[in-house]
């Protein structure tokens, strides 16, 4: 019996592409037009949980009546939504699983009220995608002592992580 050959132009995707690439599906089934983000939780390679931006269960979707927007603070926040990182951590408490010393893989750098909730978690790492300019979550995560970083594309169709900056402006 012959062995059959892969092609050679084939890359196993790192874990951490693997990993960014599913928080991008995950992404994809957000409700609120505004952000669509997509978070994974995952520890020893084994995803914990998934969340997306979406209405709290049995609320309208944004998508189909539209956003209710209010202002926190500074900022503009959709009412209707739950942030995909809450979602990801709420569905870990939800079936009883622990996401203590688990690493978070985002579309999108955490909100402040996302960050206060990372940390309460016990998540050890974020690895994001694209910035989200809020000084106050940047500096209370590395305050918290959790591991931040980047991915970025690395041209060969995965990514690679790079440290951010040492405050965020």
């Amino acid at each position: 019996m012959g062995r059959v050959r892969l092609l050679s132009s084939y890359q196993r995707p790192s874990w951490d592409t693997y990993f960014i690439k599913m928080a991008c599906l995950t992404a994809s089934r957000a409700t609120c037009p505004r952000r669509r983000v997509g978070a994974v939780l995952v520890r020893d390679q084994r995803v914990l949980a998934t969340g997306y931006n979406g209405s709290v269960r049995g609320a309208p979707h944004c998508d189909d009546v539209g956003c209710l927007i209010a202002k926190q603070g500074e900022r503009e926040s959709c009412v209707r939504t739950v942030h995909a990182e809450l979602n990801a951590i709420l569905h870990c408490a939800l079936n009883g699983v622990s996401s203590a010393g688990a690493t978070l893989y985002c579309t999108d750098f955490p909100c402040l009220g996302c960050a206060k909730a990372l940390v309460q978690a016990g998540i050890e790492k974020i690895i994001y995608l694209s910035e989200y300019p809020d000084v106050h979550s940047f500096s209370l995560l590395r305050e918290s002592g959790i591991a931040l970083f980047k991915a970025v594309e690395d041209g060969q169709g995965g990514y690679r992580l790079v440290s951010p900056p040492r405050s965020c402006t």
